[in-house]
């Protein structure tokens, strides 16, 4: 008598329940993917770039560690690096500290034979790189360019 029949009728739970329970969990999957593509995935990525510089280290390359030391790598173990950190100053350091790579070594071409023509074949490219270095140098590499 007081309720009028449009509120009193209800709708069919089995028409609409799971286009209902579809509605509920929109928000939550959309904040998941918002997530992913946000945080999950630049962070895996990120992972990846890291662990990919680590196993390319190599003897030669001026690197920085999780602490702010940096130094040159003198040899290269399975998980442990030496660094010359000053002139015959060498210490041990864990691969997984390094954060930074700051100089890369050119790997050795052809084992260097002692061939005068070799030195030759050599010696070009590393005048054609001379542009290259003359750049100005950016971020922590500028300030340690300064010594």
């Amino acid at each position: 008598m007081f309720i009028s029949e449009a509120y009193a009728q209800t709708a069919d739970p089995g028409a609409a329940g799971g286009a209902g329970l579809l509605v509920q969990f929109a928000p939550l999957i959309l904040i998941f993917v918002v997530f992913y593509f946000l945080l999950i995935r630049p962070q895996q990525k990120r992972a990846k770039e890291h662990r990919d510089m680590l196993g390319a280290l190599r003897r030669g390359d001026r690197i920085v560690t999780g602490g702010g030391i940096v130094g040159t790598v003198q040899k290269v173990a399975d998980d442990e690096l030496t660094v010359e950190i000053a002139e015959n100053v060498r210490v041990k350091v864990i691969r997984s500290t390094v954060t930074t790579v700051l100089a890369r070594t050119e790997p050795a071409k052809n084992g260097g034979s002692g061939n005068g023509d070799k030195a030759e074949e050599t010696a070009a490219p590393a005048a054609a790189n001379a542009p290259a270095e003359a750049e100005k140098p950016k971020g922590l590499a500028r300030f340690l360019a300064r010594k």
